[in-house]
């Protein structure tokens, strides 16, 4: 018989990149992550997070919330109620994962099978590049122009100039453009057009988040995907006056619970999805992968940014993720 007895454990940890990666608020070498197990028994239920400074995260308040309520946990709070607790975010995140890959492993099945969804068998994925030179963008294109779906970085400069010379070196590729809230809503109708030509298929939250009402004067036909600006099914009937599609990312909705009912909302408002990630281990993927067996884009590359990624970890080849290996998370095997 299995003891009812939990037992929480909580880790800061840093994985290298395999190379710089800027973005238009940031540039990094590496990223933290915080590491979450939750055992019963001889079972153990794992997770990883990525907090992020632009939603007032770090690892080392995260693991704050996670200390404060780990007698919680450890006395058996169920995952129902877990959002009565913690707000979505991070912390919520890592016990949301961790206890559902304890579940699947504490009832001999797994978690697809408990939410009665499709098990994630590959897909494609963009593969992500960073800030850089006109020139070192373009070579970094060419490196990849065999990849279906690139997602690109941008700030406010050069935006015609470099976008031109990735889709010149990658002619045949489709794009999403990432801007991270640093466009205003006249660069946004400015550029649109030009990027549309470029086979440019979404703009990824273009302008900030507290500005985002300015999107009702886009002229542009290139859809445009909510990130910063949708976490939680809270603000799903706003976001879907303003936005074509959502980007879902379990560290914004706190867990796979959430994101599961984030995407059956925007499905109800007729929203396209993309399910995204931040920069970590394959083992932050793996839920998020669950999400992506429904999504129209899947942005889940972070795992190859990395210079090593963690056992049973996803493998990526010409823009393709494989499938999810059961030992890594989820499953009972």
């Amino acid at each position: 018989m299995i003891s009812s007895v939990r037992k929480i454990s909580v880790e800061k940890q840093c994985w290298s990149l395999e190379k710089e990666f800027r973005i238009s608020r940031s540039t990094r070498t590496e990223t933290e992550v915080v590491y979450v197990t939750i055992s019963q028994g001889n079972l153990i239920g794992r997770s990883e997070v990525v907090p992020q400074p632009r939603y007032q995260e770090t690892t080392d308040s995260v693991i704050a919330q996670l200390k404060e309520i780990t007698p919680l946990i450890e006395n058996g709070l169920e995952l129902e109620k877990l959002h009565l607790h913690l707000s979505a975010g991070a912390a919520r995140n890592a016990l949301d994962c961790a206890l559902w890959d304890l579940k699947a492993k504490l009832e001999n099945t797994s978690v697809v099978k408990l939410n009665s969804i499709k098990e994630f068998n590959g897909s494609t994925t963009a593969q992500t590049l960073s800030i850089d030179s006109v020139e070192k963008m373009a070579q970094a294109a060419a490196e990849l122009k065999s990849y279906p779906l690139i997602k690109i970085k941008f700030d406010t400069q050069q935006v015609i100039e470099k976008m031109q010379a990735i889709y010149k070196s990658a002619p045949n590729s489709q794009f999403i453009i990432d801007a991270n809230e640093s466009w205003n809503i006249d660069q946004l109708n400015e550029f649109a057009p030009i990027l549309e030509k470029c086979n440019v298929a979404l703009i990824e939250q273009p302008i900030a988040e507290k500005d985002d009402k300015d999107l009702i004067n886009y002229t542009g036909r290139v859809p445009i995907c909510a990130d910063e600006s949708i976490h939680t099914c809270n603000n799903i009937d706003r976001i879907s006056k303003l936005y074509g599609c959502i980007n879902i990312k379990l560290d914004k909705t706190g867990g796979l619970t959430e994101a599961l009912k984030l995407l059956n909302a925007a499905r109800e408002k007729n929203l396209n999805v993309m399910v995204g990630c931040m920069v970590g281990t394959s083992l932050a993927m793996a839920p998020a992968s669950l999400v992506a067996s429904y999504a129209d884009f899947v942005d889940l590359d972070g795992p190859a940014l990395l210079a090593k990624d963690r056992e049973y970890g996803f493998s990526y080849k010409d823009g393709t993720m494989s499938r999810l290996n059961p030992k890594l998370w989820g499953s009972a095997i």
